[in-house]
């Protein structure tokens, strides 16, 4: 008897299942200890060895957890979207430089390639059992991958970068494992991770990318994974150069079992070169998002990777979805061999938009961090205080904790919109916001 629910069951499957029960049905709350393995035995008149395997099943499924002595404990719930809720709401009549999104402006209708993808649709119907990655796709694809260095690699497409991510994550690790993120980064990822029933461990970032002295150290602690944002990254604009990657080659080569992501969701909208560190593990994956450059909509990415890894993530999205619609495939090719975007230009674009940002907070006095993308990142003393006056001033920005774990706090400014005047108005407002204050870095 645990509390009011008893455990029931002879084989370890059955003690398993039971305790599942309890904990879907919430009569084990999260947090809550499981009785100690030789007890449970003795009450159910099972060998230790039986309720033993059943509480290894239960951890290897995420449902419990084990802290030695402390014995075992069921998992506390996972943060699946608790870094959604730390936003600000805008109200009317206030600036919006909080969302994340890119320009409206800056990407392409898409009207005429769905239309043309729907043609062909048409004449060549996409039907069960075809080749779920479209021909032309692949070519162009493997063509920008060999440009850019990334390893050769079988391919796959997947909904969109972090979906992507989360395929391969589930594909290597289970439950327990260690995820080594970077902090500060994608609040999305941050609560991903954790969803999956991994554990995090953060890595810092600055302009050039993961610090290698953290990424050591979680390497040597034992984790498991590596996500790294090749540019872009969200929040504080890191894009990893030449000298970081080699850096973090040389440190990945010593721990080749680690499984590398690579998210290079920024592509289309960067203006600084890819430096990949796909290939120096035994399994890594490297996914590039359409989303930034042509629509948040168009939820498509293409992954590539080792041979198992990549066969995982085929088999098991044929085991789910099936495969991303082959119409949007097709529309994604139609747009990228218009020229559609000009990439140049919305690099240039938002270029322009965070250096112009960046200077006038500068003349300010104020630090601010943002070598690539849309956003500009802002250490800040008092994140609470700040976010609060700057609403007050008419300005919306992105609180830091929704994207932070032991990294010191912050703010996050979307430029994509700002026009020039507005980036003067709201350089002067975050100086006022923040106060007299120290020059400080983010990591």
């Amino acid at each position: 008897m645990l509390g009011e629910y008893p455990i029931s069951g002879r084989r370890a499957a059955d003690i398993s299942a039971s305790v599942e029960r309890a904990v879907g049905a919430g009569a084990l709350r999260p947090g809550q200890p499981l009785p100690p393995m030789r007890e449970l035995a003795e009450r159910l008149g099972v060998n230790p060895n039986t309720v033993a395997a059943a509480y290894r099943t239960l951890r290897e499924r995420g449902v419990i957890e084990t802290a030695g002595r402390r014995g075992s404990r069921v998992r506390p719930a996972p943060a699946t979207t608790g870094r959604d809720h730390i936003r600000v709401d805008v109200p009317e009549g206030v600036r919006d430089v909080a969302s994340g999104d890119p320009d409206p402006a800056l990407l392409p209708p898409l009207a005429g390639a769905f239309a043309a993808a729907a043609v062909e649709g048409d004449r060549a119907p996409v039907l069960y059992g075809a080749d779920p990655l479209d021909p032309e796709l692949a070519r162009i694809t493997r063509a920008g991958f060999d440009a850019d260095g990334v390893p050769d690699g079988p391919l796959a497409v997947v909904s969109g970068a972090l979906d992507g991510v989360e395929r391969v994550l589930a594909a290597h690790l289970k439950p327990g494992d260690t995820v080594a993120v970077e902090d500060p980064g994608w609040g999305r990822t941050l609560d991903l991770v954790p969803a999956l029933g991994l554990r995090t461990v953060p890595v810092g970032v600055d302009d050039e990318g993961p610090r290698p002295d953290d990424v050591r150290r979680a390497l040597e602690a034992g984790a498991r994974a590596l996500i790294v944002t090749d540019r872009a990254q969200n929040p504080t604009g890191a894009a990893v150069s030449g000298p970081r990657a080699r850096a973090l080659r040389s440190l990945l080569r010593a721990h080749p079992e680690v499984l590398l992501i690579e998210d290079d969701h920024g592509h289309g909208i960067v203006d600084v070169p890819l430096h990949p560190l796909a290939g120096t593990t035994r399994h890594w994956a490297f996914v590039r998002s359409a989303a930034k450059a042509y629509g948040p909509d168009l939820r498509l990415a293409l992954l590539t990777g080792d041979d198992v890894t990549v066969d995982r993530v085929r088999g098991r999205q044929r085991l789910g979805p099936g495969w991303v619609s082959r119409l949007m495939q097709r529309a994604l090719v139609r747009l990228w061999t218009d020229g559609a975007v000009d990439t140049g230009e919305v690099a240039a674009a938002y270029g322009r938009r965070r250096d112009a940002l960046i200077g006038a907070l500068d003349r300010h006095g104020v630090a601010a961090h943002g070598r690539s993308g849309m956003n500009v990142w802002v250490p800040v003393p008092d994140e609470t205080g700040a976010v609060a006056r700057l609403l007050h001033a008419g300005w919306a920005v992105a609180p830091g904790a929704r994207f932070r774990m032991s990294a010191p706090p912050g703010i996050r400014v979307t430029v994509s919109t700002l026009t020039a005047r507005e980036t003067e108005i709201l350089a002067g407002a975050i100086a006022s916001a923040l106060g007299p204050a120290p020059r400080r870095g983010y990591v």
